[in-house]
C-alpha cells in the first residue's frame, strides 16, 4: 500500500523525476518549491514522509528539518543534495533526518529509501497505538485486597458519581493520580477531559499562564493566544497535583476562580466562565503548612469538600504480591519479554521491606528485575542488598513466631508427625484441629489467601508457611 509523500525542492526537474518514480511505486505525491511553501503545506496535511532538498532559497533545508523534528516528531525526512559532503550528511542526520541521498538520484536508492522510511513510519504508528491501548487498559482502581484498599475503593465509588470536589493526601508514590483517574472514570464527566497539572513542576512565572491561558503579546514569547488548563477542563475534571507547592499569590487567584468558576486570560479582559470539577492532591500536611503561613486556610477548606487519605505501602504489605503480578503483566504486554517470577522467600522479603517510595518504588523495582531476569525466577540472593536485609529479618521473625506459637522449638517437620499419629496429646490435637480448620476456611474463601489471612488474623507469609507445613494444597 502506497504512502503520502511531500517533495520540497526548488528544482522542477528533480520534483518531476521524483514524482514519476514514487507514483510508479504506488505513492501519492505533493510538491513544494521552497521551505516556506513546504512548512505551509505541513501546517495542514501531514504526509507519511518528506523528501527535502538541503539547498533552498529563503529558508534552507536544514532549518526546515529542525522545524519538522520539533513540530512533527517521528516524521521521516530524507535529505537530498547535489553538493553532498560527509560533513553535511552527518549534520542532517544529527538534526533528525532519516536518510541522506545525493544527486543525481538513483531510482533504486530512492525506492529502497522510501520503502524503509514508510516502514519506519508504520511501525512507529503501531507502537504509539499499542502504548495508547496499554495505557487505556491500565486499572483505574487501586490494586489490593487489604482492608484499607477495599474501603478506599468503596469510598471512591460513592464520591465519584457526585460533583463534589476531592482532596487526596498521602505520601509520594501512593497512587494519588490513579485515584483521580478512578474518580473521573466512574463520574458523570468520564466522556469529558481529565486535565492534570503538576503544580510543583511549573515555574512560578508561568503557572498563571498554564492555568488561565494568555493572550498574544501578554509577555515575552507569547507569540499567539493560548487556552489554559481551566478552559481545557471545561465540563470535565481538573486534577491539581502537588497543590501544596503552589505560591500564595497563585493560591489567591485559584481561590477566586474556584468560587466564581470564571477568570480572564493573562493579558486579557474578557471573562471566561467554565464548569470544572476539581480534584486536588498533595503529599504535604496542609494544616502544618497553614500554621507555617505557606498555605491559605480558606483555600484548604474550599478544596476539602471530600478528603481521601491514601495509606503508604508499608501499611498494606499484603497487597504487594498482587501489585507485583499486575506490574509483570503490564511489562509483558509492553515489551513482549517472558514473565519473571518471584520465589516465596523473595516475596516475603519484599513484604518485609518498608518501601519509602511506596507503589511507585515497587513498580520501578519490578521493572528493573524484569529487565535483568526475564523468563527466570528471582530468589532472595538476586535481590539488592537492602532487600536481602529485609529477607533475613522476615525469615528470623517468621521462624521465631512459628517456634513460639506452634512447636516450642521443633521444626516444621514436627507437624507431620503430630498429625499422622492422632490426637494423643495436646500438641497433636491442636495441630490436627488447626490443619482441618485452615483447610475448611480455605475452601470457604475459594482459595483466596488474602481473605483467609485476614479472617484468621495472620500475615500472608505466616499463613503460607502454615499451609506448607500442614501440606495443604493451594489451588
Amino acid at each position: 500500500m502506497g504512502g503520502q509523500i511531500l517533495i520540497i525542492d526548488d528544482e522542477e526537474d528533480i520534483r518531476f523525476s521524483l514524482r514519476g518514480i514514487l507514483e510508479d511505486d504506488g505513492h501519492e505525491v505533493a510538491e513544494a518549491e521552497s521551505g516556506e511553501q513546504g512548512l505551509e503545506y505541513l501546517s495542514g496535511d501531514i504526509p507519511d514522509m518528506v523528501f527535502l532538498d538541503i539547498w533552498l532559497p529563503g529558508i534552507d533545508g536544514l532549518s526546515v528539518l529542525e522545524t519538522l523534528s520539533r513540530d512533527h516528531e517521528g516524521l521521516p525526512v530524507i535529505m537530498i543534495s547535489g553538493h553532498g559532503t560527509i560533513e553535511t550528511a552527518v549534520k542532517a542526520l544529527k538534526k533528525g533526518a532519516f536518510d541522506f541521498i545525493e544527486k543525481p538520484l538513483s531510482l533504486e536508492k530512492v525506492v529502497v529509501a522510501t520503502r524503509n522510511a514508510l516502514e519506519f513510519s508504520r511501525l512507529r504508528q503501531e507502537n504509539l497505538a499499542l502504548k495508547t491501548r496499554i495505557t487505556s487498559e491500565q486499572p483505574v482502581v487501586l490494586t489490593g485486597e487489604s482492608e484499607a484498599i477495599a474501603s478506599l475503593n468503596d469510598v471512591i465509588s460513592r464520591v465519584a458519581p457526585t460533583d463534589s470536589w476531592v482532596l487526596i493526601t498521602g505520601e509520594n508514590g501512593t497512587g494519588k493520580e490513579i485515584v483521580a483517574r478512578s474518580i473521573h472514570h466512574q463520574s458523570g464527566r468520564s466522556d469529558k477531559p481529565l486535565v492534570a497539572v503538576n503544580c510543583a513542576a511549573i515555574p512560578e512565572e508561568l503557572i498563571e499562564s498554564e492555568l488561565f491561558g494568555h493572550e498574544k503579546g501578554a509577555f515575552t514569547g507569547a507569540d499567539k493566544a493560548q487556552e489554559g488548563k481551566f478552559e481545557l477542563a471545561d465540563k470535565g475534571i481538573l486534577f491539581l497535583d502537588e497543590i501544596g507547592d503552589m505560591s500564595l499569590k497563585t493560591q489567591a487567584k485559584i481561590l477566586r476562580i474556584l468560587q466564581e468558576q470564571a477568570f480572564e486570560h493573562v493579558g486579557g479582559r474578557k471573562t471566561i466562565k467554565v464548569d470544572v470539577r476539581v480534584i486536588a492532591a498533595t503529599n504535604k500536611d496542609l494544616l502544618r503548612e497553614i500554621e507555617a503561613g505557606n498555605f491559605r486556610e480558606d483555600l484548604y477548606y474550599r478544596l476539602k469538600v471530600f478528603p481521601l487519605e491514601l495509606p503508604p505501602l508499608r501499611e498494606r504489605a499484603e497487597d504487594i504480591p498482587l501489585l507485583i503480578d499486575d506490574f509483570i503483566t503490564m511489562l509483558v504486554r509492553q515489551h513482549g519479554f517472558k514473565p519473571i517470577a518471584f520465589s516465596e522467600a523473595a516475596v516475603d522479603a519484599l513484604m518485609a521491606y518498608p518501601w519509602p517510595g511506596n507503589v511507585r518504588e515497587l513498580k520501578n523495582f519490578v521493572e528493573r528485575m524484569f529487565i535483568m531476569f526475564a523468563g527466570e525466577t528471582v530468589s532472595p540472593d538476586r535481590l539488592p542488598p537492602e532487600f536481602k536485609a529485609a529477607a533475613r529479618q522476615a525469615a528470623r521473625g517468621a521462624a521465631g513466631k512459628l517456634v513460639s506459637e506452634e512447636t516450642d522449638g521443633d521444626d516444621a517437620g514436627v507437624f507431620d508427625s503430630l498429625i499422622a499419629g492422632g490426637p494423643s496429646d495436646l500438641k497433636r490435637a491442636r495441630a490436627e484441629f488447626e490443619a482441618r480448620f485452615l483447610e475448611s476456611k480455605l475452601r470457604e474463601f475459594d482459595g483466596n489467601i488474602s481473605q483467609l489471612a485476614k479472617a484468621v488474623g495472620l500475615e500472608r507469609s505466616s499463613l503460607y508457611r502454615k499451609l506448607k507445613a500442614y501440606r495443604i494444597q493451594i489451588d
